[in-house]
């Protein structure tokens, strides 16, 4: 075969003519043509996610339970310091009711129901409750 003939004809390096394959194949899959050759942008929306709604998580004031008990439990299940949970307990204690943490539903429900098993164990009438925030 003689090539001779092709010699005005301009050589692209073979990836390079995959890369403009590739991008030619990925903007038409990014727009529509309608009937007419014309094209047209299809635009995509992202769904909007609804944030969760949030629930604090309460201790009540008894005249049972030990003032360090409350301290652990706020230590323990809601990873106050020392004195974030001294501060607390000495609010639940003046006050009556004090907020331990505000979380999404589950996990509001979850810190409850683990700080009144933790309670009945130790025999311990505090009680926690979840309300929404």
């Amino acid at each position: 075969m003689d090539f001779s003939s092709l010699h005005h004809l301009k050589l692209y390096p073979l990836h390079s003519v995959r890369t403009s394959m590739m991008a030619a194949e990925m903007m038409a899959q990014d727009h529509d043509y309608d009937h007419e050759g014309d094209m047209s942008v299809i635009t995509k929306t992202k769904p909007k996610t609804k944030k969760p709604s949030m629930y604090q998580v309460l201790l009540l004031n008894d005249d049972y339970t030990p003032m360090e008990f409350v301290i652990y439990i706020l230590e323990r299940f809601f990873n106050k310091s020392k004195e974030e949970a001294t501060t607390i307990m000495l609010h639940v204690h003046k006050k009556g009711v004090g907020v331990c943490g505000v979380f999404p539903y589950e996990i509001a429900e979850s810190k409850v129901s683990q700080v009144m098993d933790f309670c009945l164990k130790n025999e311990q009438p505090l009680q926690c409750i979840l309300e929404k925030a």
